[in-house]
């Protein structure tokens, strides 16, 4: 009795132990002090980043594609089940209780009584009833159930950053095809202008072809110039019923390109203030794929932990009390009472190297979680890099472009006064006239790149910014 006393005892203490921490990973990065382009002053903060852009209608599809699309509403429900999840694993770190009621009525033959071969074979007839509360416990003696817990824990933290990463991903979309529209728009009002611009000069070639003083190329040119702006306006028509039928997708609408009954943008805006860019090492934190990726490196760890532990003996006890009775009023009178207490020790001894190879597969699956976190975080600083070098290179593009087209646009309207009065020939008229359109669509095309990188430079360094400080920081730049 003694020695089983002792054993008893000695298990106890053991699920007192806390289990041993797994080892933390470090990455085998070292992000530099800064980035290689900087933009203004750095501030961490939770601002959403599309208001420095100061246009409500955008804020306004933001959030309405953030309520209402379905990707996101998938992933939300993804959160509260992995949630759930993580409750069940921790559920099984406490005793369990249970109640039970039953009711048995049997009958019993005697075969050969009382007379073998008789006609009357006795029979017996029996009632019971039973009322029972059980409760039962594992004793964590190894840690095994606390570490998977922690494994169902990280998990729901990583769906969340999901989440948070779907949205963000969300309002990078829409706000691309918001700029995607402003731009078609723009385009469609550069080429109807051309149209109307090109139909009257044809007109003039016209009548000067049919007066005989133009040779009848110079029709030619002038209608081929006509029509290929009308081409252009029809191309820039599809690209803004394009872009209005995937924004509306996205906000959960039919895609019936009526946006621009409710919603109503001409120009694209102007590039909002440089953002502050922060410190590489701060981006790990705050990027909501690289807090995902983490996390799930941290459930990879935790379940090698599991594995391990699976190879050691385990305790569970479990409490059984109640009634029986073939009375049914006789329940709860504690006369009739029973009561059974069992400890249970069990202990792997052999399983074809089953637990062995559980463990080695949770080691590899943590490698792979270490490899992924690895390229996600060194792909995160490639796209801040590539978003902050893309931004300098638009803006000189951007410039470039606006002064080729006021240039062109400029030779354009003193060929056409020249051949008007009946010097030089329509050829560089027509040149100059393509050319300052296809120079013109180029700037505005710019003008939307410029604005997606910005996105996309948002969207890389994880989000919000505070729009005081960043208001501020370029305020005080300008100024000195």
């Amino acid at each position: 009795m003694k020695r089983r006393t002792t054993l008893l005892a000695g298990l106890l203490a053991a699920a007192c132990v806390q289990a041993p921490a797994v080892q933390q990973r470090t990455l085998e990065i070292e992000p530099p002090e800064r980035w290689s382009t900087t933009t203004g002053p750095g501030r961490d903060s939770q601002d959403p980043w599309w208001i420095l852009y100061g246009d409500t209608q955008l804020s306004e599809l933001i959030e309405l594609g953030l309520a209402q699309n379905d990707d996101l509403r998938a992933a939300a429900f993804r959160v509260k089940r992995a949630v759930a999840a993580g409750r069940i694993a921790k559920a099984d770190l406490k005793p369990s209780l249970g109640a039970g009621l039953s009711a048995q009525r049997q009958e019993q033959v005697f075969v050969g009584l009382p007379i073998p071969g008789g006609p009357n074979v006795l029979s017996s007839t029996s009632t019971q009833f039973a009322l029972s509360l059980e409760t039962s416990w594992e004793a964590d003696l190894w840690g095994r159930l606390r570490a998977g817990a922690r494994a169902a824990l990280a998990e729901a933290q990583a769906t969340e950053a999901d989440l948070r990463g779907a949205q963000l991903s969300m309002s990078g979309q829409i706000a691309k095809l918001w700029f995607a529209v402003a731009e078609a728009r723009q385009q469609l009002e550069l080429t109807r202008r051309s149209v109307e611009s090109f139909t009257t000069s044809t007109e003039l070639v016209r009548s000067r072809y049919e007066s005989g003083v133009r040779p009848s190329i110079d029709l030619r040119l002038a209608l081929s110039n006509q029509h290929n702006a009308e081409a252009l306006a029809a191309a820039a028509e599809n690209a803004l019923d394009a872009a209005l039928r995937q924004l509306e997708t996205l906000l959960g609408r039919y895609p019936s390109a009526e946006l621009l009954d409710r919603y109503s943008i001409d120009r694209l805006p102007d590039l909002p203030p440089p953002v502050p860019v922060g410190l590489p090492s701060e981006l790990v934190s705050r990027r909501p794929d690289l807090v995902a990726a983490e996390r799930r490196l941290t459930a990879a760890d935790q379940r090698v932990l599991v594995a391990q532990r699976s190879r050691y003996p385990r305790f569970a006890m479990t409490a059984r009390g109640g009634s029986v009775s073939d009375q049914l009023g006789d329940l709860l009178d504690g006369d009739f009472g029973v009561w059974a207490l069992v400890g249970n020790l069990t202990a792997p001894l052999f399983q074809a190297g089953r637990l062995k190879a559980g463990v080695e597969q949770a080691r590899s699956a943590g490698d792979e979680a270490l490899a992924l976190y690895a390229g996600q975080v060194l792909r995160a600083y490639s796209e801040v890099e590539t978003a902050l070098a893309a931004e300098q290179h638009l803006r000189v593009r951007e410039e470039k472009l606006r002064e080729t087209a006021e240039q062109l646009e400029g030779a354009g309207a003193l060929a056409a006064t020249r051949y008007a009065r009946g010097v030089g020939d329509y050829l560089t008229v027509l040149e100059s006239q393509t050319r300052a359109l296809n120079a013109r669509i180029a700037w505005i095309r710019v003008r939307r790149e410029l604005l997606t990188n910005r996105v996309d430079l948002h969207l890389a360094l994880g989000g919000g910014f505070n729009t005081e400080t960043v208001l501020a920081a370029n305020e005080k730049e300008r100024d000195s």
